[in-house]
């Protein structure tokens, strides 16, 4: 069964007592396009993340952010040396009162001045991050693929009734075809008898080959076998399509061939009846390909 590039997934995974969330979501895209955004505790896991993802899915733009609502265990903290401020404090009084030079030193300059103040990184373990981090990335994967499955499923119930709509309407037109070109040979035939009594004798043969010419550019057996054939082919492989056998690129060629063979369909109509039915085929193709530009 075919699947959607559409889903969502979330997990979440404790670290000492800091919670983590992980949400991934998914939408169609031509290739697969994997982002990752995590919390800088995290930074040294995030192409690993990303791996475990491209390993599971084949198509699609998929969003992965790793968070710690409320984690303030992450935010790096600021540090200051009171030893090297009461230093530059003690320095910057020597050189007022020794050498007369005023040498106020306010909050904001003495916490910029080298060494004296830096902002510290939290340090987390390595191992422990990741033995928590890829079983909830795992889950949540899961979780994605689930609905992708889900949605593939619903798709594939939609575009097997379009595809039932497109086999009656190619139906109505083999139908409507033969009618179309008796009446035309039929036409003709009165055509001919007019001039023959206008102008006298015709040329039997020369009637006989415009009759020919005219049933064989009326002639739509061809493109008929064809879209009926690409109709078959398009539902095997909804059917057939499963996890790691993308089916979209496949049913997007296959959308292309019917359409190439709507437009001579389009090009041979001779009546409106006919025309009105190429055109409702047309419009049923271009729902399916809105469809399948979602499937994976």
């Amino acid at each position: 069964m075919i699947h959607s590039m559409t889903g969502f997934g979330r997990a979440s995974f404790r670290v000492g007592d800091t919670n983590f969330e992980i949400e991934i979501r998914s939408v169609n895209q031509r290739h697969l396009d994997a982002r990752v955004r995590v919390p800088r505790a995290l930074a040294n896991l995030e192409h690993e993340l990303r791996t475990r993802i491209q390993e599971r899915f084949l198509r699609g733009k998929l969003d992965c952010t790793v968070s710690a609502p409320g984690g303030e265990n992450l935010a790096p903290r600021l540090e200051v040396d009171r030893e090297a401020a009461r230093a530059y404090l003690r320095i910057a009084r020597a050189l007022e009162t020794e050498e007369g030079i005023s040498a106020t030193l306010g909050s904001a300059e003495l916490l910029a001045l080298p060494g004296v103040a830096r902002m510290i990184e939290p340090e987390w373990p390595g191992d422990e991050l990741k033995r928590a981090v890829l079983p909830a990335l795992e889950s949540a994967l899961d979780g994605l693929a689930a609905m992708r499955a889900a949605e593939g499923e619903a798709l594939a119930r939609e575009l097997e009734g379009r595809l039932v709509r497109l086999g009656e309407l190619v139906d109505a037109l083999s139908g409507r075809s033969g009618e179309v070109q008796q009446a035309v040979r039929e036409r003709l035939r009165r055509r001919a008898k007019q001039l023959e009594s206008e102008v006298g004798a015709i040329d039997e043969a020369r009637l006989y080959q415009e009759l020919a010419l005219a049933a064989d550019r009326l002639d739509i057996t061809e493109e008929i076998v064809r879209m009926r054939s690409h109709i078959e082919q398009f539902r095997r492989v909804l059917t057939a399509a499963g996890p790691g056998q993308p089916a979209g690129r496949r049913l997007d060629f296959l959308l292309q061939e019917m359409a190439r063979e709507a437009n001579t369909l389009g090009a041979k109509c001779a009546d409106a009846d006919s025309a009105h039915l190429v055109v409702e085929l047309k419009t049923e193709l271009e729902r399916i390909r809105e469809q399948v530009q979602n499937v994976e």
